[in-house]
């Protein structure tokens, strides 16, 4: 502040009493001129009257005021005391509370009309009257205004001075070129801005808008008043309240200049050092310029920090790991999130800010609403695009700004927008007014008529009517626009008599325009006289002249002033900027004082007009302005901080960049700016040298303090970097690597190897790869000079010093003070420089890894919900790094990986959680994409080591572990198999069986471990091992069947009855059956065994529906013969595994019966059907066994639905193994030949007679071996065919045998032929025989209708197999095409037997008492089985054929002849062949 007793010492001294007695005594003059006035004003003109006499005390102590604040009565004021207030005579009422305040309002106005008195002529003198008494008046003001108190700072009266008489004198004396004066001036505006700015919005504006920013922006303006003014910005800009306000009141305001940004655009150029030059200015002169502006543009955004500091959460004051970060929208509403993290955010940028002094004006307060605020500034921004538009192409700007919504659609409001809105381009309204479009007429028309020119006269409408807009230049334009004109003004003036028409006016209008040209033109060398003009014009009203008088005058007012037309302040800028540089300090001081005389007049006049007006000022309070207004100029800022540190060495210049810098990462982090922030990172990663492209060996000074910088940021900026990580990481990444180099670090610590040789110059040549990174990649190569790489490690030596390795270590720590997010964001990118890191394939760096190692433990404690998703990045990171190609870095991860885990597992898990799981997948990951022996070994002894050492902490993790050996288990490598499944044996046998519940979730991975150690064929022994463990698995299962049950996890869904199940059973009993479908023969005999064993020893506590899934898993190993596989292997399938499951399906069925009947019978019947269909003849016979035993075991438990269902699937059988293609099949080609047709009878009695003597023997066909090498040699689709329909006539002796033997129990049909022919052999046919087992046979389980189905199937494979054997052509026909062997095929066996048994089920039925209600149809089928067999034996002549039919003949004989007299009658009539 400005001392005035300072400088009235100095005045005395110099003589000055007698200029201090002239102003008093001007100042008494005045105040007696004014005693002596006029009492009483004219009301119309009055300033408003003050409300209260209490409002308006002074703030000084004054003897005649009371205490309570009300004036002694002597001294107040009537209301009749009335002051002027105005110069040019305007007058203002109001009551004073006290006469000194009149006396003060007084004394103030005249030392403002005192301060505007003008100078002499010439270069002022320092000793004259009139500067001192300007300098002296202007101290005074300060004075006052900086001691002014409530009243001053109040009261109408007052305020109204300083609008109307100071701001006016400012607005001159602020364009001084007399430097006190102009340094005063400053310092009264500054005053101004502190405690009036409420009061002061217009007069602001045009004092910064027309002195301040013309000053810097001006070329030709003195380095002493730019310092001036940057020295006075410095304070404004140190002020958060009113930079803030400034913004608020200005660039949001439509009708306002955008002072902000201008502000900052004017102090970035000045701070970039641009027209140093030009200004003629020193270097040492613009140095210190440039550090002003750079401090201006500091301090404006440490207001912005000290703002919005209530945002800011220090991480580095929080407590907690990772605590909670509000959501932007709550920031946003000015929650307390933590008061003294945020108060350090000041301190931590060593700020200096204030805290504002703006007083909050009281009758012009609005409310502060950031929202409402954005929206003004949006429209702002599109109505100033849109003018810019309209000043290159006026239509393009109105479709612009009639889309946003801007600008009306009728033509008056686009009149109306071309009136009032003065950035407008004159000569573009011009020519968009003139246009001969219809709609641009219309405009104009509406353009014209909006102007009133009633009562002008014509010379003064016409200059109103060109103000607006430059003339075009095409003639047809001017004419439109002059019509309009003329039309309009004598529309407006109609009772004037001096036109006879509108036509005079359009003629007299255009000769004003052409006399205007040729007075005021430089290139016009003739100028026009008046007589010349005067004569131009005759005839033209209506024939008539005007007179003489009225055209002089015409004439003489142009001459004295041309018409002007009004310039755009936009294009007067544009031009001032544009001057060429002035030659010599003399023309540069003479220009700039005529702009100043410029700059003076126009704010004078602005001045002037605004001083009666009000304007709303809003005091902002909420933090959300900084958001825009750091949006709308951070491309400046970082501009000028990019090139004071690209250009600069300066120390102060790199430390205001940097702290700049820094505060603007401070504010794009709060406000999640992201675009903003990025670039201000990027701008310090750049300038650290560390990832640009210059080399590292010309890092500086500043250099280093940016990489301290970024460091800083990284350390107290960290919850809001996001994405800017990255740039950090890898700048700190490649600090390390510097830091090696200036400390002279071996290469082995480089490369990460460790094997190159210490101390050679190939050392520097090894990193060569990594050295190019940092720009020095020339000076590594095997003739690096050492002296050389000495001053390189002295340049970089100060990256290594303790307080950046401290710092850089501080960040790492300090992660754990992150929140939730920031620490994802943290470790992503980390993550992400390890990669790049990892990625030179001769020597990658490990620093990163070994970083990523240290932070997983600071922040192993975090909540968990958060450490899964820091997991879930580096997790994954360690995936990829675990299958580096390098084994030194992938031993590296899976070593911490080890050691991370072993942490983890320590601090145990509660059930149902997985993060576990999730901690432990990256050694799934490694071992299942790694195929490196040696990694995969320790894989497998981290995981062992695991384990045996925190089994008992071990949940979820289960899983991870079994998936590990589940990969193991495949491997050819036998020391890992073995180590493996030793580690696998262990946890089954002695771990499951003390931490069996922890381990449920992961039991079925467990067994599914086992079954793939049973399918590796390499290691038999492991194979047969694994079963047993896995039979050991159901032991579990069968004891702690409850704990299954109680266990939850994520099979909610399964009932808890079917957990045991799920979880249990079903697991072991689907690998077993796995290890069946793809093992090798004896491993997957082993595995059947096991699992049928499971089925019998567990299965009666399995539930129904269990055992329907459980069949779905056994028939699948017949599912096994549908894949298409080499014809031996299936064979071999077919033989063993099919036949063994088979019986055992069927020991189960039995063993289970009752629960099994209802359920799987159908299922059972349909896999033994689909048995007896297979080519197989061993499987075949299998199933027809197992259908015999099935019916034997348990007929005595079935009800009639089964017996039907079984009776159905034996007539199914045998319709679909009947071999009736042997009726059909020619060879193809095949000729009839006549010769065939009478066959050779000695042929056939031998292939008859060959027939095997013991064909009533189970277990042999009918034919030979289908392999038989008589017909090896056929076509190979003949011998597929023939195969298989001897399989089919197999099958049919078998499904006959097996009704027998179901019927009659085995044996009991062979025993009784015997015994009838011993009895026919003894002549005692009628002798009562007994088979001891004939009564355990179905027959008495099974109803008439099942027998009569079986008698069905048995007499159409008997009428079968007599029609083939009857066919002597076709037998002999497939006998030469190879089918059967030596002799010709027959089924005489098939024939026989059918009939056999048919008559043993017969004859049985009809002696049954039990069944006398069938006995007729009994009857009836007896009777025409016996007749057509007795028939046809009757034809036969083939010797052997009738010898087969010996045992038949006799069993009908003889149960004919048992039969009792009533019902033999019929059959002793039936022909008996001799």
């Amino acid at each position: 502040m400005w001392d005035v007793t300072e400088l009235l010492s100095e005045e005395t001294i110099d003589g000055g009493k007698e200029m201090v007695q002239g102003i008093l005594e001007d100042v008494v003059d005045s105040a007696v001129k004014v005693a002596e006035e006029k009492q009483v004003t004219e009301p119309g003109e009055a300033l408003p009257a003050l409300e209260t006499a209490d409002t308006l005390l002074s703030g000084s102590s004054n003897e005649n005021v009371q205490t309570n604040g009300i004036p002694d009565d002597g001294q107040s004021v009537s209301s009749t005391d009335n002051l002027e207030t105005d110069v040019s005579g305007h007058q203002a009422a109001a009551r004073f509370s006290h006469v000194l305040q009149k006396d003060a309002f007084l004394v103030f106005r005249s030392l403002c009309k005192l301060s505007m008195k003008p100078l002499g002529e010439g270069p002022p003198d320092p000793k004259s009257h009139e500067l001192r008494s300007k300098v002296v008046s202007l101290q005074l003001l300060l004075s006052v205004l900086q001691n002014a108190g409530l009243v001053f700072r109040t009261h109408e009266m007052f305020i109204n001075a300083i609008k109307q008489y100071l701001c006016v004198a400012l607005s001159k004396n602020g364009v001084s070129s007399v430097p006190d004066v102009f340094e005063l001036s400053l310092a009264i505006f500054l005053t101004l801005l502190s405690n009036f700015k409420t009061h002061l919005k217009m007069q602001i504006e045009v004092f910064f808008k027309e002195i301040f920013l013309n000053i810097l922006e001006t070329s030709s303006s003195s380095f002493e008043h730019k310092w001036m003014v940057i020295q006075t910005l410095t304070r404004i800009c140190a002020d958060a309240q009113c930079v803030v306000d400034i913004y608020v009141n200005y660039d949001c305001d439509l009708n306002a200049a955008n002072i902000f940004e201008r502000l900052v655009n004017d102090l970035s150029k000045i701070a970039q050092g641009r027209s140093g030059h030009e200004l003629g200015m020193t270097p040492l002169q613009e140095l210190s310029l440039r550090k002003k502006g750079l401090e201006c543009l500091v301090s404006i955004l440490k207001c912005m920090v000290e703002w919005s500091k209530d945002l800011y959460v220090n991480p580095n004051h929080q407590t907690s790991l990772g605590s909670y970060k509000p959501s932007e929208q709550e920031m946003a509403e000015g929650r307390c999130l933590d008061t003294g993290g945020r108060r350090s955010s000041v301190s931590s940028l060593d700020s200096t800010v204030s805290s504002g002094v703006g007083s909050v004006g009281t009758q012009t307060a609005v409310p502060d609403d950031p929202e409402q605020f954005e929206v003004i500034k949006q429209q702002k921004e599109i109505i100033e695009h849109g003018i810019e538009l309209f000043n290159k192409k006026p239509k393009r700007g109105i479709q612009y700004l009639q889309e946003q919504g801007m600008l009306g659609t009728t033509t008056e409001d686009l009149a109306q927008f071309l009136h009032q809105e003065e950035r407008l381009c004159s000569t573009q309204v011009g020519e968009f007014l003139g246009e001969s479009s219809k709609f641009n007429k219309e405009v104009m028309y509406a353009y014209v008529d909006q102007l009133d020119f009633c009562g002008k006269d014509f010379v003064s409408a016409l200059r109103i009517f060109l103000e607006g807009f430059r003339l075009p230049g095409e003639a047809q334009k001017i004419d439109r626009l002059m019509e309009k004109f003329a039309a309009r003004y004598i529309e407006c003036n109609q009772r004037q008599t001096l036109f006879a028409s509108a036509d005079t006016a359009y003629v007299l209008a255009y000769s004003i325009i052409m006399l205007t040209t040729d007075l005021h033109s430089p290139q016009v060398k003739n100028k026009m006289t008046k007589e010349q003009y005067i004569k131009m014009n005759r005839g033209i009203n209506d024939s008539k002249d005007l007179p003489e008088e009225y055209l002089s005058t015409i004439y003489e007012e142009i001459e004295g002033k041309k018409i002007a037309m009004k310039e755009t302040k936009e294009y007067a800028i544009s031009t001032k900027c544009s001057k060429p540089s002035v030659a010599n300090e003399k023309q540069r001081r003479l220009l700039y004082n005529l702009e100043m005389e410029q700059m003076a007049k126009t704010a004078k006049a602005l001045m002037e007009a605004v001083s009666h007006a009000k304007a709303p000022f809003t005091s902002a309070t909420h933090l959300d302005h900084v958001r825009p207004m750091f949006k709308l100029v951070w491309t400046p800022l970082l501009a000028a901080y990019s090139v004071g540190l690209q250009n600069c060495d300066d120390p102060e210049v790199a430390s205001l960049c940097l702290e700049g810098i820094r505060c603007a990462i401070r504010i794009a982090c709060i406000f999640g700016m992201q675009l903003e922030r990025d670039a201000y990172v990027q701008a310090l990663a750049r300038f650290s040298l560390l990832t640009a492209s210059s080399s590292i060996t010309e890092m500086k000074q500043k250099n280093i303090d940016t990489i301290k910088t970024l460091i800083t940021v990284a350390h107290t900026d960290g919850n809001y970097l996001g994405n800017s990580w990255h740039e950090i990481l890898k700048c700190i990444s490649q600090l390390e690597l510097a830091q090696l180099i200036g400390t002279g670090v071996k290469t082995r610590y480089l490369s990460g190897s460790g094997r190159e040789k210490e101390g050679s110059v190939k050392s520097y040549a090894s990193a060569g790869e990594e050295f190019m990174s940092l720009g020095f990649g020339n000076l590594v190569g095997s003739g690096a000079d050492k002296r050389h790489m000495a001053s390189i490690q002295e340049s970089v030596g100060e990256t290594s010093s303790q307080s950046v390795v401290v710092a850089v270590d501080r960040i790492f720590t300090g992660s754990t003070r992150l929140d939730g997010n920031a620490i994802v964001d943290f470790v992503r990118w980390l993550c992400a420089v390890s990669m790049d890191e990892l990625a030179s394939p001769h020597h990658p760096r490990m620093f990163s890894l070994q970083k990523i190692v240290e932070i997983s433990y600071y922040n192993m404690n975090r909540i968990r919900l958060q450490w899964s998703r820091i997991w879930h990045v580096i997790g994954d990171h360690f995936n990829k790094v675990g299958c580096n190609p390098n084994e030194d870095v992938a031993i590296f991860a899976v070593d911490s990986l080890r050691q991370l885990s072993m942490k983890f597992l320590e601090k145990g898990e509660l059930a149902n959680f997985r993060f576990q799981k999730d901690f432990l997948r990256p050694f799934e990951h490694i071992m299942k994409k790694n195929r490196s022996p040696t990694i995969r070994d320790m894989v497998i002894r981290c995981i062992a080591q695991m384990v045996n050492s925190q089994a008992g902490n071990i949940r979820s993790g289960w899983k991870n572990i079994f998936a590990v050996f589940h990969q193991a288990a495949s491997d050819h490598d036998g020391n890992i198999v073995e180590l493996a499944f030793q580690t696998t044996a262990h946890i089954v046998t002695n771990i499951f069986q003390q931490h069996f519940p922890a381990a449920i979730d992961s039991f079925q991975d467990a067994v599914k471990c086992l079954s793939e150690f049973a399918c590796n064929v390499a290691f038999p022994d492991t194979s047969m091992e694994a079963i047993r463990l896995i039979r050991y698995c159901a032991k579990y299962v069968s004891e702690r069947p409850q704990v299954l049950r109680e266990y939850t996890s994520d099979d909610m869904n399964v009932a808890p009855g079917d957990r045991v199940w799920v979880r249990g059973w079903f697991p072991i009993l689907f690998e077993l059956s796995c290890i069946i479908n793809r093992c090798k023969l004896d491993v997957r005999t082993r595995g059947l065994t096991v699992m049928f064993e499971i089925m019998k020893s567990y299965g009666h506590t399995f539930e129904k529906h269990w055992w329907q899934d459980l069949f779905r898993i056994v028939f699948r190993i017949f599912d096994n013969m549908k894949l298409p596989e080499q014809q031996t292997e299936k064979s071999e399938w077919m033989t063993t595994t099919c036949n063994h499951a088979l019986y055992a399906i069927c020991d189960v069925f039995t063993q289970f019966y009752e629960a099994l009947h209802e359920i799987l019978l159908p299922d059972i019947l349909a896999q033994l059907h689909w048995c007896v269909k297979q080519d197989n003849e061993q499987l075949a016979r299998s199933g027809t066994n197992c259908l015999e035993n099935l019916v034997i075991l348990n007929g005595q438990k079935f009800s009639p639905e089964v017996w039907g269902q079984t009776c159905n699937c034996m007539l199914e059988i045998f319709k679909t193994t009947i071999p009736h293609v042997l009726l059909t099949w020619k060879p193809v080609g095949m000729e009839e030949d006549s010769s065939e047709k009478h066959l050779d009878l000695d042929l056939d009695h031998q292939s008859l007679s060959s027939m095997d003597k013991n064909a009533s023997e189970r277990g042999q066909s009918q034919y030979s071996n289908p392999t038989d090498e008589s017909w090896k040699g056929g076509p190979y689709t003949n011998q597929k065919l023939f195969a298989g329909l001897l399989i089919k006539c197999v099958v049919q002796l078998e499904l006959i045998q097996t009704i027998d033997n179901i019927v009659f129990y085995p044996a009991t049909s062979k025993k009784e032929d015997a015994e009838h022919m011993a009895a026919a052999q003894r002549d005692t046919l009628d002798a009562v025989i007994h088979i001891d087992t004939e009564d355990q046979g179905m027959y008495k389980y099974m109803s008439s209708h099942h027998l009569f189905k079986l008698l069905d199937c048995l007499q159409e494979s008997h009428s079968f197999s007599k029609a083939f054997n009857s066919n002597y052509e076709q037998r002999t026909v497939l006998w030469r095409a190879g089918f059967k062997g030596k002799s010709k095929p027959n089924l005489l066996k098939q024939e026989t037997s059918s009939l056999a048994c048919c008559l043993r089920i017969l004859f049985r039925m009809y002696v049954d008492e039990s069944r006398r209600e069938a006995w007729d149809a009994v009857q009836r089928r007896l009777l025409s089985v016996c007749s057509e067999a007795l028939a046809y034996f009757i034809t036969v002549n083939s010797e052997s054929h009738r010898e087969a039919w010996t045992n038949l003949l006799l069993l009908l004989l003889t149960k004919t002849l048992k039969i009792s007299d009533d019902k033999g009658a019929r059959f002793r009539l039936l022909p008996v062949p001799v």
